[in-house]
């Protein structure tokens, strides 16, 4: 009898979970509230003033922003005041204790000068890169934006071409107006001479600081944007791509390129863009490399390059779940590469995008040392780190064995400490290369296109550092005849296609043309891949051939397919990288989570 009731209790039970009011394999609306997919972007806004902690966002203001203007336009008026002590002391030279004074001034300032003009000028950069370069896309992509909205039903490649590159002029033209005009209502509130004694009340030099600051900056700007509004205008504008090539002889390249797999750390977790529009969990990335494994054993795979946004928020289960998929597949980790993403690198919190990291948080270098450890464990002996000297290339491996314990002891420990010791560290190993096989082979060259962002609203943001940018053209220059395909996350411009204003100005490189300048001497030899806008697109800028990865998991539901291609390179007799029609590989519905 007892087991009797057992039994009929047991069943009524499952009747009870089957017949539950919510079911949560499905997801509620917690799920929604960070997806553009699911909510507008003005209803995202909402919710984070509402929910953002104002006292932390003026601290990080004042870091970002306020300090490095002060410490900017502190740099005239300590300039001044040394030169008004040096001509002081120049005309007592009579006296021997001037002599020694004017000797030890000098002294100092021959000592001091590098550093302090390396704070003035790091603090500059910093504002450009969050005022200047910034506010002149904003401006560009707005003209484009509109010119495009307003000649949308007579719109062909050619007349797209042309409006982006008038834009573009007229984009230059009109920050520089605006610049000048700023420039002249605050001349009046700077100041550009000082005394020793004014310098030792700071406090009371903070507005002309400021002031100081803003002309500095909007003086470049106003000169700057003539100067990239008319570049802009004059280089080679995106285009879609014309024509495939057919199979010329020479080898053959077969590239796998998928990107944004977005892994989550739980069985029925849901992305933070797509929300309960998207996929459940992680059956469908699964799929995804059950189908390579099937393809690369039938017909074997050179490379497959993953462009980024591995995770869905860099959190260590996360990584701990895109590691163990891939561990399954041993011949396919030895072909391939991967990068990071924003979402790797720059969601501060998946379920608040209210929430962000202060400048110097530990919160932001756990995140890239997740991100370097993953990179390590996938290609660590197959990349080596692009350097601008002729000494040989170090593994990535090799680079990293000083800094193994730390690493290790920043992750088990965290710490403001340790996190600073690792400072340089993520940023020093890119750009990674993978070196061709013969002199005329083809190599890759993997970037970091990730801003330094601190909040999740802002997360999307790319840029290319000069440093990396010269890191690589050192790199593609020690190999002459090779071919290269350049491997970043983010899109290098916004191509010729209907798109959101939101996304024009929040998602591509913020020095893309920039970029692209940089990579004409070697438009013919290379081929751009990356990720980051899900978006199936193929196309060119100039003899420069770009390919943008579809995600083969977001963009659908449980109940839709995807894909992703298999691109095929191969290089003529004149050394031209030429690129077959491409393969596309449809990943079917997976099967229903148990």
């Amino acid at each position: 009898m007892t087991r009797s009731i057992t039994e009929s209790g047991a069943s009524e039970d499952a009747g009870d979970l089957e017949r539950r009011l919510i079911d949560p394999r499905g997801g509620d609306v917690e799920d929604d509230a960070a997806s553009p997919a699911q909510r507008s972007l003005l209803a995202i806004a909402s919710s984070v003033l509402v929910e953002i902690s104002l006292p932390k966002l003026l601290f990080a203001w004042i870091m970002s922003l306020v300090l490095p203007a002060v410490l900017l336009g502190l740099a005239p008026l300590a300039v001044t005041v040394w030169f008004a002590s040096l001509s002081a002391h120049v005309k007592a030279l009579t006296e021997i204790g001037a002599a020694l004074v004017l000797a030890a001034s000098a002294a100092i300032g021959w000592l001091a000068w590098r550093p302090f003009l390396r704070i003035a000028e790091s603090n500059f950069w910093a504002l450009n890169a969050l005022v200047v370069q910034p506010g002149y896309l904003l401006g560009a992509e707005l003209l484009r934006h509109l010119a495009e909205r307003a000649f949308a039903g007579r719109m062909t490649n050619i007349r797209r071409a042309r409006l982006r590159a008038a834009s573009s002029a007229a984009a230059g033209v009109i920050m520089c107006a605006c610049a000048i005009v700023i420039l002249v209502l605050v001349w009046p509130y700077s100041r550009w001479t000082g005394t020793v004694a004014e310098l030792a009340l700071v406090h009371r030099l903070i507005v002309p600081m400021i002031a100081n600051a803003v002309v500095l900056v909007t003086a470049y700007l106003a000169a700057a944007s003539l100067v990239w509004g008319f570049a802009d205008a004059t280089m080679d504008q995106p285009a879609d791509f014309p024509a495939f090539d057919v199979a010329p002889a020479g080898r053959h390249f077969r590239i796998a390129h998928l990107s944004d797999l977005h892994t989550v750390g739980e069985r029925y977790g849901f992305r933070i863009e797509s929300g309960r529009r998207g996929p459940r969990g992680n059956a469908r990335l699964c799929r995804a490399l059950e189908r390579l494994a099937e393809i690369h054993a039938t017909r074997p795979l050179d490379l497959i390059l993953i462009s980024g946004d591995m995770t869905d928020a860099g959190r260590a289960t996360e990584w701990a779940e895109f590691l163990d998929a891939i561990a399954r597949y041993p011949a396919l980790i030895a072909r391939m590469i991967v990068l990071p993403g924003n979402h790797d690198l720059n969601i501060v919190d998946r379920a608040n995008p209210a929430r962000l990291d202060l400048p110097f948080s530990p919160g932001k270098r756990l995140r890239q040392m997740r991100t370097l450890s993953a990179i390590a464990a996938v290609q660590g002996d197959r990349v080596h780190i692009a350097n601008v000297d002729d000494k040989p290339m170090r593994s990535l491996n090799e680079a990293l064995a000083p800094y193994r314990t730390p690493i290790a002891n920043f992750a088990e420990h965290g710490g403001l400490r340790l996190a600073m010791g690792l400072g340089h560290i993520f940023g020093d190993q890119f750009p990674m290369i993978v070196l061709p096989g013969e002199p005329d082979g083809l190599g890759v060259a993997i970037l970091n296109s990730n801003t330094e962002s601190h909040f999740s609203f802002t997360n999307a943001l790319g840029v290319i550092s000069a440093e990396q940018a010269r890191r690589l053209v050192a790199a593609l220059d020690k190999f002459p005849d090779a071919a290269w395909i350049i491997a970043l996350h983010h899109h290098l411009l916004e191509y010729p296609m209907p798109v959101a204003f939101s996304e024009r100005v929040g998602t591509a490189l913020v020095n893309g043309s920039w970029f692209v300048r940089k990579l004409k001497p070697f438009a013919s030899r290379i081929v751009v891949m990356h990720g980051h806008r899900h978006t199936d697109w193929i196309g060119t800028c100039g003899s420069m051939k770009i390919i943008s990865a579809p995600s083969p998991v977001m963009g659908a539901d449980d109940a839709a397919s995807t894909h992703f291609y298999i691109h095929t390179l191969v290089r003529d007799i004149d050394g031209r990288l030429c690129l077959i029609a491409p393969e596309r590989v449809e990943i079917s519905r997976p099967m229903p989570s148990a």
